[in-house]
This record gives structure tokens, sequence and C-alpha cells, in this order.
């Protein structure tokens, strides 16, 4: 089936041409790297996986309540439209917003293998240049693993948000090769990872569990290589330069946080579009969630040395300047190991079952 017959809203143009410039790079320098680098490119390679292999597609999902989140997280919960709902209709709410949300996380990995490609092209050191070929192996594969829930489990997608095409609009046709880094690596990149962790950490479903436990155990490298290349390029950069990227992020950053009220879910259900932010922005859930989803973005952009006054008055206005003390060493490690205790868990169960089904056909043979 084609995906145009699954999107809610006309996407427009079928593909997105976004005009490149800045130079293709190639190394004659063949011999040695940065070690850290290499050991990351090295993890790179020995955890590829297959995400029809790895993920039991088998399980079954209620596209009407895909991931289990409270209605209370709904912006429309408690208000006047809420009322009105019947429960058909409340079921309704739950498969959009989760359409929604994973329409963006696949646009975003789309667009984080775009950006892994231009990295290889464009960045000058061929330790760089191997591990972002990886990574742009784990995207194509991340933007498989979406796409294939999206079609096959909830049966609905959304056109790619306003803010977050922004943003990869402006990263991508940046001519500095840093950019994709700062862009996709350290803003969309650790934006998403807080919100694939706080959907993992809440669902009481078993398949988007598996989907987001794997898809973070890939970015936790993702977000390390990012911070290893721009922490080592920042060093050398002028004040001004740093300025710049400084305001880069920070107008990503307010990009970011506006992309994350779903107004398009409740334009859709016939509310106006100045109601729908409205609603939104008096959501508690939504305040909170902004909140934890700069969680791995603000410490992040401090360690790589963007630290300027007008980026942290930014954080300030936007309530998230703590985050700056947030251990992120620690975040990633614990995305690697609640991925591997998730593997555990499921192969030791299907172990077991296999070894009780092979005594129970041993058993019935002696009987004979």
């Amino acid at each position: 089936m084609s995906t145009q017959r699954l999107y809610t809203n006309d996407p427009g143009e079928t593909v997105w041409a976004v005009p490149a410039s800045g130079n293709a790079r190639f190394s004659w320098e063949y011999d040695g790297g940065r070690e850290r680098l290499l050991a990351l490119y090295q993890k790179g390679k020995d955890k590829q996986w297959d995400g029809a292999k790895r993920i039991d597609w088998g399980i079954e999902v209620d596209p009407y309540d895909p991931l289990g989140t409270p209605d209370e997280a709904l912006p429309l919960h408690g208000t006047r439209h809420w009322a009105k709902l019947t429960e058909q209709d409340r079921g309704e709410l739950r498969r959009h917003y989760s359409a929604w949300n994973f329409s963006q996380f696949l646009h975003g990995e789309q667009g984080a293998m775009v950006c892994a490609a231009r990295i290889v092209e464009s960045v000058p050191d061929l330790d760089a240049k191997f591990y972002s070929a990886t990574q742009t192996m784990d995207e194509a594969r991340h933007a498989e693993i979406f796409g294939r829930f999206l079609h096959e489990k909830i049966g609905m997608l959304y056109p790619i948000n306003d803010s977050l095409q922004g943003l990869l609009g402006d990263t991508l046709r940046d001519s500095r090769w840093d950019m994709p880094y700062l862009g996709m690596q350290v803003l969309i990149e650790g934006l998403a990872l807080a919100a694939f962790g706080m959907i993992r950490d809440t669902t009481n479903k078993p398949l988007p569990k598996q989907i987001l436990a794997y898809v973070m155990q890939d970015e936790a490298r993702h977000v390390a290589f990012g911070r290893m290349a721009l922490r080592d390029y920042y060093k050398q950069l002028s004040d001004a330069e740093l300025r710049e990227r400084e305001e880069f992020v920070i107008e990503g950053c307010y990009l970011m946080r506006d992309r994350l009220r779903g107004v398009e879910v409740l334009e859709n259900f016939g509310i106006s579009r100045r109601e729908s932010e409205e609603l939104s922005e008096r959501s508690e859930f939504l305040a909170l969630f902004r909140k934890l989803l700069f969680s791995r973005i603000v410490p992040c952009v401090k360690d790589i040395g963007l630290w300027g006054e007008r980026l942290q008055k930014a954080y300030l206005d936007m309530g998230v300047f703590e985050m700056g003390n947030s251990n992120l060493d620690l975040l990633m490690s614990q995305d690697e190991e609640i991925a591997e205790a998730l593997d555990r868990e499921r192969f030791a169960a299907e172990e077991e079952l296999r070894v009780a089904e092979v005594a129970e056909a041993v058993a019935e043979g002696a009987d004979t």
C-alpha cells in the first residue's frame, strides 16, 4: 500500500529537495586516527543488528491504544472537548497522537540518515568518515523500523512537522561541515533520545518498548560521536565563530520546543489552530515533557564548549538551564544496559519455552 494513502493530511510533494552547498572532502591519510573515535567505529560495526529479526513483529498492537499512554497526558483531557468524545473517539485520539509521535520519529530518522551521509561526504577526517558510515546504516534501520510500525500496527502517518522540517533544512543547507553534527547529533537526536526514553520507560506495550530500547542503544553511540568530534573542533574556533553556532543552537532549541505541541492532531479533531496551541500550552504534562526532553541537549551543548551568555539566558527562558548539570554519560550507559537487559529477558524466556517444547516432545515419544 502506498504511504500516501495513510497520511492524515496531504504531505505535498513526495520528494523534498534541499539544495546542498559545501565541499566534499577526501582524506589521503589512511593510517591512524583518534583512538576514541576508532574505538567507537569498532563498536558501531560490532553492534549492527537486523530489525526484521531482533524485534518480535508478531506481537499484536491495539491501534487505538498503541502505547498505553494515560489519558491525562492528552491535551484534551479534562476540557469541554474531552467530555463530548465517545469512547470510540478517545481511542481514535490515542491512535492519532501515537501516529503523530512515531511519524515525527520516522521523519527525524530519515533526516539523521541524510545528515550522517552528509558528514561522510564533508568531514575532513577519515576516522569520522568511518564512523559516520556505520551511523548512516543505523539510521536507515531506524527509519525502516518506525515506518514498519506505522504501516503495519497503526495504519496512519502524519506529515513532517514544520519546526522539524525547518531545522532539518537549515542544517542541510549550511555549507560548514560541522553543522550536520550540531543540528542532527546534538539537537534533533538529543531531543529524540529524551522522547524515546520517556515512552520506553512509561509504555506497558512490549513492541514499542523493544523498538525504542534498541534504537536508543544505537543513538547513545551517535551522540557520543557528535560530542567527540565537536569538542575537539570547537576548541580551535574563535569567539565569533562559537557565537554563530550558539545562535544556531538557540534558534534550533526554540524550534524543537515548539514542535512538541502536536497541534496538527487537535486540528484534525475540528479544533482551531489557535485553540489547539492554547490547549497544548496549558498542558501540565507537556510542560514536564518539554523540560525532561532537554535533559539530553543542554549537557551536550555545554560539554562541547557552547555555553555563552546568550545561550545560557535562552535556557533560563525555557526553564531548562539546570539540565546542564545532567550526567550525560550515565544516561547513555543506562540506554545500553536497558537494551541488553531486554534482550536477556526476551531470549531467556524463548529458550525456556524451546526447552519445554523439546521436553514435551521427548515425553510424548516415550509414551508412544
